[in-house]
């Protein structure tokens, strides 16, 4: 069975533009890598657990910023490593340099058995949806549409 995650695509409107909130995974193999690396913040659920509930920990848990509004469901992606990564939408706003995330531990160097501590997200940005396609994961870039398509769909 696939690994599943969660997460939440944190979005605002700036001077009648739309900027999303990005998070940038933490750790040695991370450190140097910026277009195409950037993430919803997200992370894995147990088969008993609600994904929007999940979605909703995981960014408290990663970024310090606790969500809230109307979620909207933005679907589900596969991603390049075949996890399955399910995605709510919310209106919000965050200042990234009060981020503040949990850790985790990962084998660094790969294979030398020795466990180091990381943050789970070591920065958060907020970019327009043009600068968000070039930062994030290729397979999230669908999230991005949906975003946009369901906030097109909203009565004026």
């Amino acid at each position: 069975m696939p690994r599943r995650s969660a997460g939440l695509l944190l979005f605002r409107r700036r001077n009648g533009d739309l900027e999303v909130f990005l998070a940038h995974p933490g750790g040695p193999f991370w450190t140097k890598k910026d277009l195409g690396s950037w993430t919803i913040p997200k992370g894995e659920y147990e088969p008993d657990e609600e994904p929007l509930a999940a979605a909703r920990r995981e960014f408290e848990e990663e970024t310090g910023f606790k969500p809230d509004g109307e979620f909207l469901d933005l679907g589900a992606v596969t991603q390049r490593s075949g996890k399955i990564v399910a995605a709510w939408a919310v209106e919000g706003d965050c200042d990234p340099a009060q981020l503040v995330s949990n850790t985790c531990q990962v084998e660094w160097p790969p294979r030398s058995r020795r466990l180091i501590d990381v943050p789970e997200v070591d920065r958060g940005a907020w970019y327009s949806i043009t600068e968000a396609r070039e930062k994030i994961f290729t397979a999230q870039v669908a999230f991005l549409d949906r975003l946009i398509e369901k906030l097109s769909q909203e009565p004026d």
